[in-house]
C-alpha cells in the first residue's frame, strides 16, 4: 500500500473535489492524507465530511485521512503531490469578464481563457499563482504539482517562472471529449464500438486550442472517416454526449459544427469543445451575433446560469455532507488519479498535458506553455514530440500563444500599458476599434478592481489615457 500526501489548494471546491475524492477512493493500493486548504474554510470542512463518508462506502478501495488546514504552509508540509483547483475571484467578477464586452457586440461563450474575459481573469490569477509557486518552492519543492485552474496556460507559466525547477503540469479534459467524438465517428462509419482509451491521437497546440494531427484505431485512420461522416452530420451537427440540439437546454453542450468546419478548412481536427475553440479566432467567424452563434449550434454560457448551477450543487453537497443523501461512489472519466499512479511507478500512462515547451512543439517558442502528449512513468513526466501543425492553424495558435506570453510579462511587471496592448490584440476584439477596446478595458478593470488594486496602478493608467 503506497502512503502519500496530496495537498489540495482550493479544497473547498464545489465540483472538482468530489470527483477527485471519488476517484481517489476507487484507487486500489493507495492511501494517505488529502490536505484540504481553502480561503473558504467552511467549504473545505464540508468536503472533509463528504470524504469521511466516502471512506465508509462499501465500494471504497482506499481509505484517506481528510485534514483541513487554515494555513497553506501546513497543507503543503510533506506533500508528495499538490493539486490546484481554484476560482480566481467570484462569479461577480466573472459577470464583468463575460458580459461587459457584450455592449460592444463582443460575445464570449466561456470567457475564462482568452479574449477580454481571459485577460481580466489572468490579471486576478497570476498574483495568486505567484504566491502558490513561492510556497511550493519553500515548503515542498520536490512535489508534483497538478493544475486544473483556468486560464490553464498562464497559470502553468507562472508556476515555472517563479519556480523554474517546479515539477508542474496542467490537466484538461477537453481532449477527452474530442476522442469520444471520434469514437462515435468510428462507430457510425464502420460499426466498431470502442472507448476513447482505445484510440491514439497526436495532440498539439495550446490549452483549449489543441489539434489532432493524427488519430487512429489500430490501422484505421479516423480523420479519413470524417468527410463521409460530415456529409451526413455537418448541417445538423453531432454531439458525442447527446442530441445535436442539447445546447438549447444545456449551455455546456455543442454540436461540433465549428470543429467540423475547421477540419473542412485545414484537414486536421481541433481537439476542444466548440465553446472554447471559437474564442481563439476573429469574433466575426463564429461569434459575430446571436444569429451566427445559433447557426453554429453552441451556447453562450451565462454567469447567471453558472450561479444557479452552483447554488444547486451547494444544496446537494450539504445534503450529502449532513447524511441526508447517500454518497454515490462511481469512477469519473478524468485521469488525475491514473497520472498520480503512473508517477508512483504503478504503470505507464500517455495523456495530454500542459507543460513548458522544451521543443515538443517545434514551431512555438521555447518556454511557451503548450499542450501535447506526455509519458507518465516512474517519477517522470516526459513531453512527447508532436507532429507539426499546417501553416494556417499554426498561425492561429501562434497569435494566441504569443498573446499569453506577452500578457504574462505585462502582469508580472504590473505594466497596465502592455496588458492593454495584449487585450486589444485579442482575436475576439478584431471587430472593434482601439479606442473602443480602451474604453472596454478601463470599464472592466474598474469593475473588478477590488482584486486588482493591490497589484496595479489603475488610477494612474486611467489618468494617462
Amino acid at each position: 500500500m503506497e502512503n502519500i500526501k496530496i495537498a489540495y489548494i482550493g479544497g473547498g471546491s464545489k465540483e472538482w473535489a468530489k470527483v477527485f475524492m471519488n476517484d481517489l477512493a476507487l484507487a486500489d493500493g493507495l492511501s494517505g492524507e488529502l490536505a484540504l486548504y481553502d480561503i473558504d474554510q467552511a467549504a473545505a470542512e464540508r468536503n472533509q465530511r463528504i470524504g469521511n463518508l466516502i471512506n465508509k462506502h462499501p465500494f471504497a478501495k482506499s481509505i484517506w485521512n481528510y485534514q483541513v488546514y487554515d494555513q497553506i504552509d501546513g497543507a503543503l508540509q510533506g506533500a508528495d503531490f499538490v493539486v490546484i483547483s481554484i476560482l480566481p475571484g467570484t462569479f461577480q467578477e466573472m459577470k464583468s469578464d463575460v458580459h461587459a464586452p457584450e455592449k460592444y457586440g463582443i460575445y464570449q461563450s466561456v470567457g475564462d481563457t482568452v479574449g477580454p474575459g481571459g485577460v481580466l481573469r489572468s490579471m486576478r490569477t497570476v498574483p495568486m499563482f505567484e504566491f502558490f509557486a513561492s510556497k511550493i518552492k519553500e515548503i515542498c519543492p520536490k512535489a508534483w504539482v497538478m493544475n486544473f485552474t483556468n486560464p490553464m496556460s498562464i497559470c502553468v507559466k507562472t508556476l515555472y517562472d517563479v519556480f523554474p525547477e517546479v515539477r508542474a503540469f496542467g490537466c484538461c479534459h477537453e481532449v477527452f471529449h474530442t476522442q469520444d467524438f471520434l469514437c462515435k465517428v468510428l462507430e457510425e462509419e464502420t460499426g466498431i464500438k470502442i472507448k476513447r482509451q482505445d484510440i491514439y491521437t497526436d495532440v498539439t497546440g495550446i490549452n483549449h486550442f489543441t489539434w489532432f494531427t493524427e488519430a487512429k484505431y489500430k490501422q484505421i485512420d479516423l480523420l479519413k472517416l470524417l468527410p463521409s461522416f460530415m456529409q451526413t452530420h455537418f448541417k445538423e451537427g453531432y454531439y458525442e454526449h447527446g442530441s445535436p440540439d442539447a445546447y438549447l437546454s444545456s449551455p455546456f453542450a455543442y454540436a461540433n459544427r465549428v470543429k467540423m468546419d475547421l477540419f473542412k478548412h485545414y484537414g486536421i481536427l481541433p481537439a476542444a469543445g466548440d465553446r472554447h475553440l471559437v474564442e481563439f479566432m476573429d469574433n466575426r467567424w463564429y461569434l459575430k451575433d446571436k444569429e451566427t452563434i445559433d447557426s453554429w449550434k453552441f451556447a453562450l454560457t451565462s454567469v447567471d446560469f453558472r450561479i444557479k448551477l452552483r447554488e444547486e450543487r451547494l444544496v446537494a453537497l450539504e445534503r450529502v455532507s449532513n447524511g441526508e443523501q447517500d454518497v454515490e461512489l462511481k469512477p469519473s472519466d478524468e485521469e488525475a488519479i491514473a497520472l498520480i499512479e503512473a508517477i508512483l511507478g504503478k504503470h505507464r500512462k500517455v495523456s495530454n498535458v500542459n507543460m513548458i515547451n522544451k521543443g515538443q512543439v517545434r514551431d512555438l517558442p521555447l518556454g511557451a506553455i503548450v499542450e501535447t502528449n506526455a509519458l507518465f512513468t516512474n517519477d517522470q513526466v516526459i513531453p512527447l514530440l508532436a507532429k507539426k501543425l499546417p501553416k494556417i492553424p499554426l498561425e492561429l495558435v501562434k497569435r494566441n500563444s504569443d498573446n499569453i506570453d506577452m500578457l504574462y510579462e505585462g502582469i508580472k511587471n504590473r505594466d497596465l500599458k502592455q496588458i492593454f496592448e495584449v487585450f486589444a490584440n485579442q482575436p475576439l476584439l478584431d471587430s472593434i476599434t482601439k479606442k473602443e477596446a480602451l474604453s472596454l478595458f478601463i470599464e472592466m478593470i474598474n469593475n473588478t478592481r477590488h482584486y486588482l488594486d493591490s497589484y496595479f496602478s489603475i488610477d494612474d493608467f486611467i489618468k494617462e489615457h
